[in-house]
């Protein structure tokens, strides 16, 4: 009790107004500088996505680049996640999740940019992401900063994104269908054990192992094929469902809307929603299910074949636009339009309410699906994150290959052991962690945001 207690006096100190106020305001200041880039240019951005570069030796297409950073990105948190926000700060927060998306678009973008000119290739490794721009663009002063993002960056991989969360998710979805009144228990102490969980999470570990033993290209390669199918199915099961309840839209929409900007007239208090509660989760969620500003996809966009920063940047910015405004927009509404979040309920089972309430589909059909779905974003997020904890691991030890190998294996036990954790803790320890990369990563943007805009002001003008 009293390391939970201390996870969330840590939890409410590091996301509080302080780290808010940071990415809406950096998210504000580049969108001022950069023109609405990401209105004005994604078009551009998403022919760039489908058009191949060969401008470099480099470990993987921009496609499977991109793939990587949306594998991380589309995981459980865009079903989970997306509920929690709702249940806690009721249906006002994805107002302010997609706000921060929109914001988050530039900041992704900018991220990109640097991760491309910033990046060093050795013989032997790729230094690419927020460590190499901080040391690199910001100067050999700001090394320790370069250290800070790294360290916890690793740690955020090990502890939370890459593992727990998402195997403690695929676990549940799995005892809710084959062992939901938990009959198949083994006891070990004091402590009961689903057989279930214990099977499903040796089994996806075993999968993820192998996956991993691949290094890069095989990451790029998996996630090539798995993330555009998963999203796409999952989209057309948020469009059968919001078809099917085509009527409650306009009241669901106007929730949304009223409770962003004062939940309290709507609701009388009666369900503790406040405005700030509503931002909170809307940029806490936010940042974990599209991670722009937290630092990661960056550290993927630097693996890619491409030398050019400003169509690196652009592509990046399309994966925050996919996953946070077109995925969880469509989780969010679903969740709103069959009113999950009133439910006394937490994790995949908000999400599990919501489907089966609100499709047109026997229970049993529209859990498989929901299961399918989750397994496929864990999965990718699985092998996504450990790429990002590597090439962190790989800057803080220069390479050395039998600390990978000791890290590896530490992230597939970790991996294991997360079916059997709490929900709400893994959610604090994740958020607490991801603030912790979020605050240099930030600092660095801000830093070099001159010459970002600099650049892509001289990029446009020589392409017109």
């Amino acid at each position: 009790m009293l390391f939970i207690s201390l996870i969330q006096k840590i939890h409410s100190i590091l996301w509080n107004v302080p780290l808010i106020c940071l990415i809406i305001g950096v998210g504000i200041i580049l969108t001022i500088k950069l023109k609405a880039l990401q209105i004005c240019k994604l078009p551009l951005a998403f022919k760039f996505l489908f058009k191949d570069d060969h401008q470099s030796k480099g470990h993987t297409s921009p496609f499977q680049a991109l793939c990587i950073a949306l594998s991380a990105t589309i995981g459980t948190g865009n079903i989970t996640g997306v509920s929690a926000a709702i249940m806690i700060g009721g249906p006002g927060a994805l107002f302010w999740m997609v706000i921060t998306a929109f914001l988050g678009m530039a900041i992704k973008y900018a991220e990109g940019f640097l991760a491309i000119k910033y990046r060093k290739i050795t013989s032997d490794q790729i230094i690419g992401g927020p460590y190499a721009y901080i040391e690199y663009g910001m100067g050999k002063k700001w090394h320790f900063l370069a250290h800070f993002f790294a360290t916890f960056g690793m740690l955020t991989a090990l502890f939370g994104m890459g593992t727990l969360i998402q195997m403690n998710s695929i676990s549940d979805a799995f005892k809710n269908i084959f062992d939901k009144d938990q009959i198949y228990n083994l006891q070990i102490g004091k402590y009961h054990l689903s057989w279930v969980s214990l099977i499903i999470s040796l089994l996806v570990t075993i999968l993820v192992a192998i996956v991993l033993i691949g290094g890069v290209k095989r990451i790029g390669t998996v996630c090539e094929f798995l993330v555009p199918f998963m999203g796409i199915s999952y989209v057309v099961i948020c469009l059968i469902l919001i078809a099917n309840n085509i009527t409650n839209l306009q009241t669901a929409l106007k929730d949304i809307f009223q409770m962003a900007i004062s939940p309290r007239s709507v609701l009388g208090g009666a369900c503790g929603y406040t405005i700030m509660s509503a931002i909170k989760q809307g940029v806490t969620k936010g940042l974990f299910t599209n991670e722009a500003g937290l630092g990661s996809a960056p550290i993927a966009t630097a693996t890619t074949s491409s030398n050019d920063p400003v169509r690196q940047g652009l592509i990046a910015m399309t994966s925050t636009f996919l996953g946070t405004i077109i995925i969880c927009t469509l989780t969010g509404i679903a969740s709103v339009i069959t009113k999950s979040y009133e439910q006394p309920l937490s994790g995949i089972y908000i999400a599990e309410y919501t489907f089966v309430t609100g499709l047109p589909f026997k229970p049993i059909i529209t859990m498989i699906l929901l299961l399918i779905c989750i397994i496929c974003f864990a999965f990718t997020t699985m092998i996504g994150w450990n790429l990002y904890g590597v090439q962190c691991l790989n800057y803080l030890t220069k390479g050395n290959q039998f600390i990978k190998k000791l890290y590896n294996w530490l992230y597939i036990i970790i991996l294991f052991l997360g079916a059997f954790l709490e929900f709400h803790t893994i959610w604090d320890i994740t958020e607490i962690f991801s603030a912790l990369m979020a605050f240099p990563n930030l600092i660095a943007i801000l830093a070099l945001n001159k010459e970002i805009v600099k650049d892509t002001k001289e990029y446009f003008i020589k392409k017109s």
